[in-house]
């Protein structure tokens, strides 16, 4: 067993990581890997559990680590608000502020993308006031889809190389015995996508430029101070404006609208309705005919293709279509009301309440 000494710890002694993930992409799977092997292979304590909810697919997943010295017992089980390291498994969670919440100088930023380093500083990193961290990019997607393994294992060999700390061979050998035991045949694909995350992610500076404000913490998030009486949520109680895009990985269902018998067993065994039925006409009889799906709340599970009897829908690549053919916008999809608040009610407000931050104060956690 090796012994690493970890690069930053923060007042509490932890070296703490945050993975930020949409549903489907492995990121429990990522920080679980983390954790175990810090305990087997690294001679430190750990600690790590996932966020997310009933169906994880398509859906916000946050996965929490945090590393410390043997002798040391982690006593705190709260969200990681200011992690050393930040790890977004999709480019497009950039796009929501609240991601960056909590990252310093420090932090180094490990993201899942294609697009250049200098171009993720200024379209996103600049615009969320991160000045002086570092920057990891790595193409996690392509690898996965060329090496036929998973994005989650890319991911995990890039934040090796991020982390400065954790070998190459430690991740491997964790991989061969979660992974080989449950899957042993695709066993060489994930360890080649490993290499391939480790070796072809792309590190770069973040320039120190100034900063107007001095807290990136939401002020908007809710927790025991400011949640209205009792605990309600004021969260539109709708799905509709989910993008649910960005949780598929690297395909999509095609719609041959020639081959449609219009048997609707598409519209039976999809999860999120995404397939648009009109009355019209088949074969000279009045009936409910398919126009094609909403790519937007689109997942990617692609049951749709398995189940189509007639393969009026076939597996692609979504790159080969920037243009999506049959694109039929969901008829019920509606602009986000002004009301809308993305922040609210969360599975840890009873972990962060008052007893709970006394406690630590008064030093019984």
């Amino acid at each position: 067993m090796e012994k690493v000494k970890l690069p930053l710890l923060n007042d509490e002694g932890y070296y703490e990581i945050r993975i930020e993930s949409i549903g489907g992409l492995g990121a429990n799977l990522c920080g679980k890997m983390l954790g175990e092997l810090a305990l087997k292979f690294l001679g430190l304590n750990s600690a790590g559990f996932s966020s997310y909810g009933s169906e994880k697919t398509g859906t916000p997943v946050k996965a929490y680590v945090r590393y410390c010295r043997k002798d040391m017992e982690i006593r705190l089980n709260s969200p990681v608000k200011r992690p050393h390291m930040l790890c977004i498994f999709h480019e497009a969670l950039m796009q929501n502020p609240e991601i960056f919440n909590g990252c310093s100088n420090d932090t180094v930023i490990v993201i899942n993308s294609d697009i250049a380093p200098e171009n993720i500083i200024n379209s996103y990193l600049k615009a969320n006031e991160i000045s002086g961290a570092r920057l990891v990019c790595v193409p996690a997607l392509s690898i996965a889809m060329e090496t036929k393994s998973r994005i989650n294992v890319v991911m995990l060999g890039a934040m090796a190389k991020a982390s400065g700390f954790i070998p190459m061979e430690c991740v491997n050998k964790i991989c061969s015995e979660i992974l080989g035991a449950k899957y042993p045949d695709v066993l060489e694909n994930n360890l080649q996508g490993i290499y391939r995350g480790y070796n072809e992610a792309i590190q770069c500076n973040i320039p120190n430029y100034k900063i107007t404000s001095n807290s990136k913490e939401n002020g908007n998030s809710k927790g025991y101070e400011n949640m209205l009486t009792g605990g309600v949520n004021l969260s539109t109680g709708s799905t509709i404006t989910n993008d649910l895009s960005p949780s598929r990985q690297g395909y999509i269902p095609v719609f041959i609208k020639e081959r449609c018998i219009n048997c609707g067993m598409c519209d039976v065994t999809c999860p999120d309705m995404v397939f648009q039925f009109e009355k019209g006409t088949y074969k000279g009889k009045e009936m409910m005919v398919n126009k094609g799906l909403d790519y937007f709340h689109c997942k990617g599970c692609l049951r749709c293709v398995e189940i189509c009897p007639t393969q009026a829908l076939i597996k692609e690549k979504e790159k080969d279509y920037s243009v999506k053919p049959w694109f039929i916008p969901n008829i019920e999809l509606k602009e986000t009301p002004d009301c809308y608040e993305k922040t609210g009610a969360d599975g840890y407000i009873t972990s962060e309440a008052f007893l709970d931050e006394k406690r630590i104060e008064g030093g019984e956690v």
